[in-house]
């Protein structure tokens, strides 16, 4: 997890975003989908079951949560393409970016791996809360797009768009 003080890429983390990653498991429910439907954002498990999170606004960022379940065995073709090693941390982690950043996981995969851009501007922490293995990630709210690419592609989306 970068520091709470600053956000991937040495920015500044504008409080209360680090209090909010400091904090994460008393803002984080599991239980039915149902019962989590008042959730800020959620993630649904493979067993049914789903995680949400009842933080506080953080006004200017975006949250996201991305969840699994520590013993659940890594699909075999992941595990040939990205190892198995902290595989449900790396993807939680990836999840969460994506989510962010609102690019579709295979397209996260081709430019990141299930690893994080160092000079993105999201910040997150992965933690584990009982069965589970799972992270929370917070970004600025900017266009969507832009969370995922470099400056310079992020600049040269906005310039062609005739923004």
């Amino acid at each position: 997890m970068p520091p709470l003080s600053s956000g991937a890429g040495g920015r500044a983390v504008p409080r209360p975003v680090p209090g909010l990653l400091a904090a994460a498991e008393r803002h984080l429910r599991v239980g039915a989908p149902a019962d989590l439907a008042d959730a800020v954002t959620r993630s649904h498990l493979d067993d049914g079951r789903c995680v949400g999170w009842y933080g506080p606004p953080a006004p200017g960022w975006q949250v996201a949560v991305d969840a699994e379940r520590a013993d659940a065995p890594v699909p075999p073709a992941l595990a040939r393409r990205f190892g198995t090693g902290d595989f449900w941390a790396r993807w939680t982690r990836a999840e969460c970016c994506c989510k962010l950043a609102d690019v579709p996981v295979a397209v996260w995969w081709r430019r990141h791996g299930l690893g994080a851009p160092a000079a993105g501007s999201a910040v997150w922490r992965t933690l584990r809360l009982a069965d589970l293995v799972l992270t929370v990630g917070f970004a600025p709210t900017l266009p969507p797009r832009d969370l995922a690419l470099s400056d310079a592609e992020s600049r040269l989306t906005r310039l062609s768009s005739g923004q």
